[in-house]
């Protein structure tokens, strides 16, 4: 979408749009900003990740659920209680030490919400969208994801059809830790791939 600066019939940006919307509703009380950026704090970082990174961690802790989430990823985290919009057909790639997947939506910002929440500002980007293709290394380090040269990287391109969920790799050191110590260390960002989970 673009913007145009001027006359009749010009048109916003999406976010621009939002953002004067907020505004007008919370001028009139009809809505109260400090429960609305609750209520996006919650999906951007809490509910949706805080359940994919159940996932993670059940997959670290039990083998044979690890095979059925990449067999199909879908029915595995229906197992789990997650499900809804956006999180059918889910496929889930597993990083490892000689392979890195990274997950981007190319067309808009396809994104599976049940278990990532919200799709965060950078995923929206065009810049992230048009680069991470292109040089998907540049970008991870400009993110602050140094990979080695050997590391094989894969992107994958989220579509309405399906929507690709990343398993991080379990992080040296946390081999000791159960299942619910494990859940605090996965984040949303290793969940798509651009960053990776560190141990405590």
């Amino acid at each position: 979408m673009t913007a145009t600066d001027g006359g009749a019939g010009g048109t916003l940006p999406a976010a621009l749009r939002t953002e004067a919307l907020e505004q007008l509703l919370t001028e009139r009380g009809l809505i109260d900003p400090k429960v609305l950026d609750g209520v996006i704090t919650t999906y951007e970082t809490n509910v949706g990740p805080l359940n994919g990174a159940r996932v993670v961690a059940r997959a670290w802790t039990d083998p044979e659920y690890r095979r059925r989430l990449l067999d199909d990823g879908t029915a595995a985290i229906e197992e789990l209680g997650f499900s809804g919009a956006q999180g059918e057909h889910i496929v889930v790639v597993e990083n490892t030490a000689t392979t890195h997947n990274v997950v981007v939506c190319t067309l808009c910002s396809c994104y599976p919400w049940p278990v990532l929440g919200l799709p965060p500002s950078w995923y929206k980007d065009p810049a992230y969208r048009a680069r991470v293709v292109k040089e998907p290394r540049t970008v991870l380090s400009e993110m602050g994801l140094e990979l080695d040269d050997d590391v094989r990287i894969t992107v994958h391109d989220s579509t309405s059809e399906v929507r690709w969920f990343v398993l991080p790799e379990r992080p040296a050191g946390a081999e000791h830790l159960s299942e619910e110590q494990l859940v605090p260390l996965v984040t949303r960002d290793a969940m798509v791939g651009v960053a990776k989970v560190v141990a405590p």
